[in-house]
């Protein structure tokens, strides 16, 4: 997908209405208050000796932070939310909403900006190290923990 996808799909989540109960629509994953929208998937790293993931991530990392520089134009500078202190949280057994208590599974930290009553967010997912990374997009009226 193109910078201009991208945008576009996101544009598209920040206007979606949110379900009443959790579904799947092709590349995004909504609940009650949230999406969350696989904007690219790399492919996996099971005969990787870690070189080329790491080159993905980068790539990865870097694609995010260019969708960020757009938005930072349009919303400000954004609020880099660390993830780990949620995941810290479930594992001392506290319930945490969604989509912050999956999302803290596989995705380190987010870029952040609150636009018009929701909360919009970047970030780069991996579930595992032999698994692919994902630039996920985020919209969500459930405000962080």
């Amino acid at each position: 997908m193109t910078t201009a996808q991208h945008l576009a799909t996101i544009d598209s989540l920040r206007t979606r209405a949110f379900p009443a109960r959790p579904e799947r629509s092709g590349r995004v994953d909504s609940g009650p208050g949230f999406h969350v929208g696989t904007l690219a998937t790399s492919e996996d790293f099971w005969e990787d000796d870690g070189t080329r993931s790491l080159l993905v991530e980068e790539q990865y990392e870097a694609e995010r932070d260019g969708l960020a520089a757009l938005f930072t134009v349009r919303w400000g500078p954004p609020r880099v939310l660390s993830l780990w202190y949620v995941l810290e949280r479930i594992h001392d057994d506290e319930e945490m909403p969604e989509p912050w208590a999956d999302l803290s599974c596989h995705t380190p930290d987010l870029r952040l900006w609150r636009v018009d009553g929701r909360w919009i967010g970047l970030g780069v997912s991996q579930h595992d190290k032999e698994l692919p990374f994902e630039l996920l997009a985020v919209v969500t009226e459930v405000d962080p923990p």
